[in-house]
């Protein structure tokens, strides 16, 4: 199966989109998972196929199901809400393949740091105006100013997981 996806202008629908982060904490002995409650979007498919569009992240909506962490998470100590809000992706490209996969290349930015960042999506079209996008990678978070780590506990990458349901508003 191709995926085609029609061109127009693309809305993010965030009762419909998650977007979560896992990371190992305590030595690599536990993992945290959280998942952000505040996602928005919206992008633009042009005649030719290309697209761009921005995702935006409201990083005080962290939700992690502690209290206490998620307000550390919150901190100047990791994603400093206070300075710095959203957590966006920028998309610059897309290219669709013939496997119903996309190759994305974008910037994101977290805490006021941008850094390029290339993924693969899977595209799941749901008749010809509703398209979502799933996909999972790695963030390197001291490349973001987060590089609180008490006594080594946190290491490795977190990984980032999103499923992002888009409908289509215009031609």
């Amino acid at each position: 199966m191709t995926t085609s996806v029609e061109p127009g202008t693309w809305h993010l629908e965030p009762t419909a989109s998650t977007v979560a982060i896992k990371h190992k904490t305590m030595w690599g002995m536990v993992t945290v998972k959280g998942a952000f409650t505040a996602v928005r979007g919206e992008g633009e498919v042009a005649q030719n196929g290309t697209a761009q569009g921005t995702v935006t992240v409201g990083a005080a909506s962290i939700d992690t199901k502690n209290t206490k962490r998620d307000t550390h998470l919150r901190s100047a100590d990791f994603f400093d809400v206070e300075k710095h809000p959203d957590i966006t992706l920028a998309i610059r490209d897309v290219k669709l393949d013939s496997d119903d996969t996309a190759k994305v290349s974008g910037q994101l930015t977290v805490r006021g740091i941008s850094r390029p960042l290339a993924l693969t999506a899977r595209v799941v079209p749901a008749g010809r105006d509703t398209v979502t996008l799933t996909t999972e990678f790695t963030v390197d978070r001291d490349q973001f100013g987060m590089s609180w780590n008490q006594m080594g506990m946190i290491r490795g990458l977190a990984i980032v997981t999103a499923s992002l349901r888009f409908t289509r508003t215009g031609s």
